[in-house]
């Protein structure tokens, strides 16, 4: 079974420099993935259910899509559990003058089916067959390490930004920022619940501001760290997308995102932190060169304990990337 979605990217889907914006893509991804997942779930007689997004893993943006393009995303269910689906995601992006077409991004989605008669019930997902046993080994080890680091940055999230009085250029308060949205119709799901690619979409809206205003350049979207949805957001809700830069390297900028919930409409449920990630941007010249990147000033303990968990991440994933290209280069 496979999925896809084909649209033209519009000059509203870009930024001034025609390069479309990350979270139009997330949202793509995203639809494309709930489409497949809902289906398959809903394939044998059963209780009727929606497919409700709880994890992004690591998505990079290998290449960007720029306005008159077309985006071509397919999906691909690679693995099921008793309560969770995980989808492959790959989009390319064709340029209809000359036919040149090129892979711009690949992800990984978890999906869990919600019922349509109780939201709060999970529902059991139909297995699918694999070609090799060895595929359904890979694919369970896989549900092992995101379900252990969902767990790990749920305990973590309980950070909050504030506010701060005449900042000085390239600190930490000169560029945070937030955005608050009101959640409607438009925005959910058949059950009323938010969209994933909705808040991934202002999620990475947020992360460019903070990166345009640390640069004072052209941005775009180079990855996202795993996107962890922890708990659902309800229509009516209002919900606070705040963003701050944590790491700075000589031509990247890490921005940690969350997203805070306050369903005050049919509800007296308190704030509660909804989703949370990390996204990666880099700086463009007008030729789409990159360019240096104006290293972070951090002031107090925590943003320098954040700048150095930044440089670990960034460590770490310079590593791997480099690991893959020696071994892509042996094959």
């Amino acid at each position: 079974m496979a999925q896809q979605l084909i649209r033209i990217m519009r000059p509203d889907d870009a930024n001034f420099a025609g390069n479309v914006h990350g979270g139009i893509i997330l949202k793509m991804i995203e639809e494309a993935g709930a489409i497949i997942s809902t289906r398959h779930c809903n394939s044998q007689d059963g209780e009727p259910c929606v497919a409700a997004l709880a994890r992004v893993e690591r998505t990079d943006f290998l290449s960007p899509v720029c306005i008159g393009e077309v985006a071509n995303v397919s999906a691909e269910i690679t693995y099921t559990s008793r309560h969770s689906v995980e989808v492959q995601v790959n989009v390319m992006s064709e340029n209809i003058l000359t036919g040149a077409k090129k892979v711009t991004n690949k992800a990984t989605l978890w999906y869990v089916p919600l019922s349509l008669k109780n939201v709060n019930k999970v529902v059991e997902v139909p297995p699918i067959q694999y070609a090799r046993k060895e595929q359904e080994e890979e694919g369970k080890k896989r549900y092992e390490e995101q379900k252990l680091d969902r767990l790990e940055t749920k305990q973590r999230n309980g950070d909050v930004i504030f506010p701060i009085i005449n900042p000085e250029p390239h600190t930490v308060g000169y560029s945070q920022s937030s955005l608050i949205h009101l959640v409607g119709p438009s925005d959910c799901t058949l059950l009323g619940f938010v969209h994933g690619g909705v808040t991934m979409k202002l999620m990475d809206e947020v992360a460019g501001i903070v990166a345009a205003r640390h640069c004072k350049t052209n941005i775009v979207t180079a990855s996202v760290d795993a996107i962890n949805f922890h708990e659902k957001i309800k229509k009516g809700s209002v919900i606070t997308i705040s963003g701050r830069m944590t790491f700075t390297s000589n031509k990247s900028m890490e921005i940690e995102v969350f997203v805070d919930a306050d369903p005050f409409v049919d509800e007296a449920r308190e704030r509660y932190r909804a989703v949370s990630a990390f996204f990666t941007y880099v700086s463009l010249s007008k030729e789409g060169k990159p360019l240096p990147v104006p290293q972070l000033l951090t002031e107090t303990e925590d943003e320098k304990r954040r700048f150095e968990e930044g440089k670990g991440r960034y460590l770490q994933t310079k590593a791997k990337r480099q690991a893959q290209l020696q071994q892509a280069a042996l094959q």
